[in-house]
């Protein structure tokens, strides 16, 4: 029998077909309520004091010193309009928040304890890593009536590697479907090449190409349980 978590050859193909591929129930309810419940002591401990507004329209963020140390710690970013014009939040911070991350994984001993487990290293290794390292976590929120939209996009278009060579991963922590804001992909995108770089040098932060436009019928909802798993090639469009 394989470890748990590994590939079967069905599944391996396609994946190489689609760019991404959904697993059912590829966690615990026990390790996806200890990840709910260690996040929801995180927003009670935060004070708002430290945050940024995270946007996938205005890039402003990433000359953001905050948004560019967040690789290194647990950071917490509102979603777009949270605030008022009297620079208070709209509603209750847990209900304005966009995004925690980049580093849960590296700083905290729950989300620690799932990116490094027997599970996802088998993952792993039936996709052919060798000596894999995960680069950035986050948990993202879906608040209800806010928050801006998320533009298509290809992951390598920020996470740049030669070869390039990242995988995403994404665990739904509750059921995601078309009604409460699922993930959606272009099947096949992955095969079409890189489409822009975020580039970072002595002119600040800037792409080098305009985005891309496509025709939202070639997107599909990748519609999941709790505890289920997405994980996406790195240049697919979603």
């Amino acid at each position: 029998m394989p470890p748990a978590g590994s590939l079967t050859a069905e599944q391996l193909s396609l994946f190489e077909s689609n760019g991404f591929l959904v697993l059912e129930s590829f966690s615990s309810a026990e390790e996806v309520q200890a990840m709910r419940d260690r996040m929801a002591e995180l927003v009670q401990g935060f004070d708002g004091a430290d945050s940024s507004v995270f946007s996938t329209k205005d890039h402003r963020q990433l000359k953001d010193d905050y948004f560019f140390k967040s690789a290194e710690n647990i950071s917490f970013f509102f979603e777009e309009k949270a605030f008022g014009d009297d620079g208070c939040l709209r509603q209750p911070k847990e209900l304005s928040i966009n995004k925690v991350g980049h580093a849960l994984h590296e700083h905290d001993p729950v989300f620690k304890k799932f990116a490094f487990s027997e599970n996802i290293s088998s993952l792993f290794s039936s996709l052919g890593y060798k000596r894999p390292a995960v680069i950035q976590s986050m948990y993202i929120f879906k608040q209800p009536g806010i928050g801006g939209e998320v533009v298509p996009h290809q992951d390598n278009t920020f996470l740049y590697t030669e070869p390039l060579s990242c995988t995403g991963l994404w665990l739904a922590l509750e059921d995601a479907t078309t009604t409460n804001g699922c993930l959606w992909a272009i099947p096949g995108s992955h095969k079409n090449g890189l489409k822009r770089r975020m580039i970072r040098d002595e002119n600040g932060t800037h792409f080098d190409r305009p985005s891309p436009l496509y025709d939202q019928k070639e997107f599909v909802p990748l519609e999941m349980k709790s505890a289920s798993r997405t994980f996406l090639q790195s240049q697919d469009m979603h």
